[in-house]
């Protein structure tokens, strides 16, 4: 029986943030921003959810003035997306 793959990762936006966290740790909001080609809005919606679930960190600040976002994963969001890697290797039969 497969498992059910988590309806939060399932997202390819928000996989691909996820998949850039583990893979970098932390990056700033403009970061994500360039590497996924997403909007601005589009990026501020997922990162929420993403946050809401507790896959993610969100902190805010001002760098010269500036609002700076830092985004990084957390260890549910770790744990989550080590799963959901799971389940596809288990769905491919690797």
């Amino acid at each position: 029986m497969y498992k059910e793959l988590d309806p939060i990762l399932h997202s390819p936006l928000r996989l691909a943030i996820i998949s850039l966290l583990v893979k970098g740790g932390e990056f700033d909001f403009n970061t994500l921003k360039e590497k996924t080609g997403a909007t601005s809005g589009n990026i501020s919606v997922q990162l929420k959810k993403l946050e809401e679930a507790g896959y993610i960190t969100i902190e805010k600040s001002f760098k010269k003035n500036y609002p700076h976002t830092d985004v990084s994963i957390s260890k549910k969001g770790l744990t989550a997306f080590e799963e959901y890697v799971n389940s596809l290797k288990d769905y491919l039969g690797v």
